[in-house]
């Protein structure tokens, strides 16, 4: 795993529209961190089949610049908050592969305590808040958070993820415009991957650019190309600046793909081969290798050193989950919401 000291670019990401020259360090940190992702996403899909893995499963193959350009554009001390697609996350913010794996399966292990799963992953030592399961509903809540960082002055901000069908909740309409009127630090991302479950964005909305949503409030808002993480570390940075010196949120499109199905049952029929051929040519993954190939940042055996090293990560992940137990009945009623002198009854 990357260290969780984020790798910065070599030159200053000030304004928008400067020029920006990634250093080796970042491009390195993309490479590792966007494969950790990819392989543990991978093997979460085998062991799903396998019923490893239970209940819902949403992989982000394919989407990993989404994160990855955000990480290095961030500190440690931002806050992150996404939907129910969120093992990458954790994982790029420094999450151990063994503690997401074994929430995966349900083991006391796991972040969550394994009572999470694959859509409830919580770190809070890595200011990762979820995971939620209802769509839009963490909205809102990245607003309360960002609401909190500015109350205490912290000058900290909240990175708030949503799936393109969120932009239809209620609750992304009004918390845009909390947030404006109270000029809080977060920046709204759109993961716009082009459907909501197996229904294209063209056919669920009326308006198909859907960073100008963001008009309606007077909110800056721009669509980012998030099959690079050179384009979403430039705009998270900007974004982050201006949240930062107390100006406000910002809405970003990120304009990315995800290769598999909305879920681990969702067989994808409603797109052809040829649209899916056609974004994987853009894999981040392999765009970036390349990049770091042309500019003799490492060489092919380097990488494949890297390769290996997150294949041992990932693999070692599995055993632990494979080797952890299942939460103790007694768990049940803890670490959820309650009125103590609430009476109860227990068979």
């Amino acid at each position: 795993m990357p260290s969780t000291t984020k790798a910065q670019p070599s030159s200053s990401t000030g304004s928008k529209g400067a020029k920006i020259e990634f250093s080796k360090e970042t491009y390195l940190f993309w490479y590792e961190s966007m494969q950790l992702m990819r392989k543990f996403e991978e093997r979460a899909g085998q062991l799903y089949g396998m019923q490893k893995i239970k209940g819902f499963c949403h992989l982000y193959i394919g989407q990993e610049a989404c994160v990855a350009g955000a990480v290095t554009a961030l500190t440690k001390d931002d806050k992150w908050i996404t939907a129910y697609r969120d093992h990458a996350h954790p994982l790029a913010l420094g999450t151990s592969p063994n503690a997401v794996m074994a929430e995966l399966y349900g083991k006391e292990t796991g972040i969550s305590k394994g009572k999470g799963g694959s859509m409830h992953i919580f770190d809070k030592e890595h200011n990762f808040f979820g995971g939620h399961g209802i769509v839009g509903g963490q909205i809102p809540l990245g607003a309360g958070i960002a609401f909190a960082e500015k109350y205490n002055k912290t000058k900290n901000l909240c990175m708030c993820y949503m799936g393109d069908g969120a932009v239809r909740q209620g609750a992304f309409h009004e918390t845009l415009n909390l947030a404006m009127l109270w000029k809080l630090p977060v920046i709204f991302v759109i993961e716009n991957n082009g459907y909501a479950m197996g229904t294209s964005v063209q056919r669920t909305s009326n308006v198909h650019e859907l960073y100008t949503l963001g008009d309606a409030y007077d909110m800056p808002s721009e669509p980012v190309d998030a099959m690079s993480p050179e384009a979403v570390h430039k705009a998270v940075a900007v974004a982050a600046e201006r949240a930062r010196s107390g100006e406000g949120p910002t809405l970003l499109e990120f304009r990315t793909y995800r290769y598999k199905g909305h879920s681990m049952s969702d067989p994808a029929k409603y797109r052809s081969k040829e649209e899916v051929e056609q974004y994987k040519q853009r894999d981040p993954i392999e765009v970036v290798k390349k990049t770091i190939l042309d500019k003799k940042y490492a060489t092919v055996k380097d990488l494949e050193e890297i390769d290996q090293r997150i294949h041992e990560k990932v693999e070692e992940s599995v055993k632990f989950a494979e080797e952890s137990n299942f939460p103790d009945p007694s768990e049940a009623l803890k670490d959820i919401y309650a009125e103590p002198n609430y009476p109860f009854i227990l068979d």
